[in-house]
């Protein structure tokens, strides 16, 4: 083993876990009503619900939690930010709030119309509910390949230019106010998208006087996959390839949570001064004055920091070594999940763990039901119940991927963490076939209902 193998960090602070017995998390997820969501995060052992503000921070992010601003207006801490944001994205404007979603109402609410139409590459739960909220419509435009979880794509996350160009050439442009590229995919498996798909993109963009945008959330992790996986990136540092890929870009949201390696916060960057002055006033009204959006100024300069050290390859090594450990482990039991592994998440593809299993009855929830009540694990559902029902129909929306997210946050768990879920998973593998009815939904939200929603069994 040499330095690139183990973790580039050692351990200041730990919590202590709490175990619980399977028949007390067969109580604790029924009185859920069968959504994890619900159940207590004492109950949980070990919680790979997401990697959104889970995340362990270093001394030098705490540091900055210790040397936080707090001013209403003009606080160091958001000049310190300002600089990391231009040196990292080669961005001027931007606005801080206080999470991704926040980001994209504020400026979600400058661009989309009524009726208009919005392109991307698997648009993620809060992205399609802003769209759809608006009385918008967010269409897919993702490469069919990542609709295959066995397919070996390098690159499973790009925007198919066919879908793109023959939507342009159908649709009034004034109808399309933008093109979202989320990097990575993640309702696709964490699926990263390639430096070449980016620039095409943007070119078919800038032929249709139509900007592109980013969903960044994680921004380094895609990165990271460009510098392994894409012919003449070898040789590229993490920071230089980061501000290529902005190069392209006309704007971008984020959740700093993820690749911010923060609890809370959110940013959006913007070339134009326009939109930027009319998305300020939305974000004043939404999430707080321009200096700060909603974030404390303590979080701000841990974000500042958090985004350098996202940025460093010995961290994305590890932190993505972590997910292929987890991914290697599962596909060496022969579970069926997506491949190749991703930047954030192991996916399990649930239509082929429980075939017997119809999508309507939510064979990923099931899933994640049964790896809580045999290991106490908490995993999330990226499938019918994500997709929503159809704003138009009111039936629900079969996607492709049918998924349970085993998302780990950066800097918590250790390979014996890992090494104990797949085992969990293991075992369920092995008695899949038992398993013959799935879940009903007692009660759902119009709108992103998985948070929400009430089940029980068949």
């Amino acid at each position: 083993m040499n330095f690139s193998e183990m973790e580039p960090y050692k351990i200041k602070m730990v919590e202590r876990l709490k175990t619980t017995t399977k028949k007390e998390r067969k109580k604790f997820i029924k009185n859920a009503k069968f959504n994890l969501f619900n159940l207590k995060s004492e109950n949980v052992l070990i919680d790979l619900l997401t990697d959104s503000g889970t995340n362990a921070m270093s001394d030098e992010q705490w540091s900055e939690i210790m040397l936080g601003d707090e001013s209403y207006a003009g606080a160091e801490s958001y000049f310190k930010l300002k600089e990391t944001i231009e040196d990292l994205f080669g961005f001027e404007y931007f606005l801080p709030t206080h999470q991704g979603r926040a980001s994209e109402n504020v400026l979600f609410s400058a661009l989309i119309k009524e009726g208009n139409i919005i392109p991307g590459n698997a648009h993620f739960d809060t992205t399609k509910g802003h769209i759809e909220s608006r009385k918008a419509e967010a269409i897919d435009c993702t490469i069919e390949e990542a609709s295959d979880t066995t397919a070996e794509h390098p690159f499973k996350g790009n925007v198919d230019l066919n879908k793109l160009q023959k939507l342009f050439a159908t649709e009034d442009n004034s109808n399309i106010p933008f093109v979202i590229i989320t990097i990575t995919c993640n309702s696709a498996g964490g699926q990263p998208v390639s430096m070449k798909n980016i620039k095409d993109v943007a070119k078919i963009c800038k032929d249709n006087d139509t900007m592109l945008l980013f969903d960044a959330a994680r921004f380094a992790e895609n990165a990271f996959f460009i510098k392994e996986r894409e012919k003449g990136y070898k040789s590229k540092t993490i920071k230089e390839i980061v501000k290529e890929m902005f190069s392209y870009v006309d704007g971008f949201t984020m959740s700093c949570k993820k690749d911010g390696i923060v609890n809370i916060g959110g940013l959006i960057g913007l070339r134009s001064k326009d939109i930027y002055q009319k998305a300020s006033t939305y974000n004043i009204m939404y999430e707080g004055y321009l200096t700060y959006g909603g974030m404390a100024g303590r979080d701000l300069g841990a974000l500042s920091q958090g985004l350098r050290e996202a940025t460093k390859y010995s961290y994305l090594q590890s932190r993505i070594g972590k997910v292929k450990y987890l991914f290697d482990k599962l596909d060496s039991y022969n579970i069926p999940i997506q491949k190749p592994a991703g930047g954030h998440a192991v996916f399990i593809d649930a239509k082929k763990f429980f075939p017997q299993i119809p999508q309507s009855q939510f064979p990923a929830q099931l899933l994640g039901v049964e790896l809580y009540i045999e290991g106490g694990i908490r995993g999330v559902e990226i499938g019918t119940l994500l997709a929503d029902r159809d704003p138009k129909t009111g039936k629900n929306r079969y996607p492709d991927l049918e998924l349970l997210r085993l998302a780990i946050p950066r800097r918590v768990y250790t390979k014996n963490h890992l090494d104990y879920v797949a085992n969990k998973i293991k075992k369920i593998y092995k008695k899949r076939e038992d398993y013959n009815k799935g879940l009903k939904i007692v009660r759902e939200a119009p709108i992103l209902r998985h948070f929400t929603v009430e089940l029980e069994r068949l």
